[in-house]
């Protein structure tokens, strides 16, 4: 799946991922490749992102590496899942 995570200041990555965990507002959940069609608002939490992640560095900071896992933490956000594309809007 494609993802693309996006803050007010920049694109932070945009690149092929495995899956990708969010805070939900109800709670965490995850996306996998072909995923239904989803909208959600996002909670304070950490957007887990499984895969190999390149990241440029200037935007590395923002990032903790973990156990294979790759985690940025976010204040809140929206998220949209269509067509195999996860676009996370993160503030």
């Amino acid at each position: 799946m494609y993802l693309e995570i996006v803050t007010p200041e920049a694109v932070l990555f945009s690149g092929e991922v495995t899956s990708v965990a969010v805070p939900g507002v109800d709670g965490e959940f995850q996306m996998l490749d072909n995923h239904a069609p989803i909208i959600s608002l996002l909670g304070k939490g950490n957007v887990k992102v499984y895969g190999e992640m390149t990241l440029e560095e200037e935007v590395a900071e923002k990032f903790v590496k973990e156990s294979g896992v790759t985690l940025l933490a976010i204040n809140s956000g929206t998220i949209e899942m269509k067509d195999n594309k996860v676009i996370v809007l993160a503030d």
